[in-house]
């Protein structure tokens, strides 16, 4: 998992290309231009005989029947796609709509009905045209009837993925595993495969970017390689998700540099900081708990008034937050001379519990699973996780305290932690 996560630049922004449903189609669509075109190459492989047992006219009508029927079917099935993305915008949060729109399951589908469409219509235009010949037209013939298999199986399969795409229970399960790759990628290689970060030299000379935005990615490749040519020492003082301007340093460089190198590596520097409109879940373990914790907070709201999905929510922040603790880091550094901020715990806990203590305070189901999530990770993790879960705890026992009558309140007290 590490490997990705610590990719550099360009494999990145490869990444993201590949999460593009455009991709995807245009790449069914040329595969499926391709096949109906090549059956008139392999054309001379066919035995005789058996382009006059298939017989030649048999594909036509397939392949009518496959134009007419493909972009209706293509038509509904980006339909219901569509549904699925305002769906969760509107019951569950805007943020997870851009794991919906890079589901592969969905692109691949609406892909393969796309490529299926220009096959039949490449087709039907190369047979007017007469540019096969007997054989090709059996070639052709067994293309279709693959492509009508694979169809076959691609609709049923959508079928069985629509009764759960862009649901609520669905929604917050693919968050949640953004969320826990994330912070298990972390956890493997801490501080991004850097150092942990120490103080910072007065005389560093720090590093702006020029663009306004989140950091989505951090080249960390891209800045070990760079203070080694150097002989530099990088401090990274951004973690991806962390809002920038061209105000606010990025980096800050220790070493020795006359003015013109060091424009010239700041730039260098500044360009391994990949800045973004929004924040994504590669390498922001908290981006994926602010989304959970937004899902709970429009649960929790009057209109929605479902303490059922802020439950879930709890439980699904406190796997994602054990996986820091649990998983094991491979132990090997990889960055020595780019020191990186680790994650801040405190951040982490307001980050996933805060808002459903504030918009929850008045539910004592909430409450209670609250309270007993936090007892869990101060046990789990003492020293990682005591201190925070009791700040926590403590600011959830004031909210409740003042939307719960006494009764509800005892009932609280008699297993939170916030007296540890």
């Amino acid at each position: 998992m590490t490997g990705g996560y610590l990719a550099g630049k360009g494999a990145y922004l490869l990444q993201r290309l590949t999460r593009q449903i455009w991709l995807r189609a245009s790449l069914f669509s040329i595969a499926g231009v391709l096949t109906a075109l090549v059956a008139a190459w392999l054309a001379p492989v066919i035995p005789d005989e058996l382009s006059l047992t298939v017989g030649g006219k048999a594909v036509d009508n397939i392949l009518t029947i496959l134009a007419s029927s493909m972009l209706a079917v293509t038509t509904f099935a980006l339909s219901a796609a569509v549904t699925a993305y305002g769906a969760a915008t509107s019951t569950v949060t805007p943020r997870a709509t851009q794991l919906l729109i890079a589901d592969r399951f969905t692109q691949n589908a609406l892909s393969t009905f796309v490529g299926t469409f220009l096959f039949s219509i490449v087709g039907i235009i190369a047979l007017t045209t007469g540019f096969y010949g007997d054989k090709g037209r059996v070639v052709l013939f067994f293309a279709s009837v693959v492509i009508v298999a694979i169809i076959a199986i691609t609709l049923l399969r959508w079928i069985q993925h629509l009764s759960t795409f862009g649901r609520v229970q669905n929604t917050i399960e693919r968050v949640e595993r953004a969320a826990l790759e994330a912070m298990t990628a972390w956890a493997e290689a801490p501080c991004l495969g850097g150092t942990c970060a120490v103080s910072v030299p007065a005389d560093a000379v720090a590093v702006c970017v020029d663009g306004t935005g989140y950091v989505g990615h951090i080249d960390m490749v891209a800045l070990c390689r760079i203070a080694t040519r150097h002989d530099l020492i990088v401090h990274v003082a951004t973690l991806p998700g962390s809002f920038v301007h061209p105000a606010r340093p990025v980096a800050r460089i220790e070493g020795r540099c006359d003015e013109s190198l060091s424009a010239a590596v700041s730039v260098s520097i500044a360009d391994a900081f990949s800045i973004q409109p929004d924040r994504n879940f590669d390498q922001d373990p908290r981006f994926g708990l602010i989304v959970l914790a937004e899902i709970a907070s429009r649960a929790l709201s009057p209109a929605v008034n479902d303490p059922g999905t802020a439950i879930r929510v709890i439980g699904g922040a406190h796997r994602v937050l054990a996986a820091l603790v649990d998983t094991p880091a491979d132990g090997e550094r990889r960055f020595d001379r780019v020191h990186v901020p680790d994650l801040d715990v405190d951040d982490l806990f307001v980050d996933a519990f805060r808002p459903i203590a504030r918009d929850g305070a008045g539910v004592v189901e909430v409450q209670l699973r609250l309270q007993a999530t936090l007892t869990a990770l101060a046990h789990h993790a003492p020293s990682r996780f005591g201190a925070a879960a009791r700040a926590a705890s403590r600011s959830a026992m004031t909210r409740a305290e003042d939307a719960l009558d006494a009764d509800d309140v005892a009932t609280l007290r008699s297993g939170d932690i916030h007296r540890g």
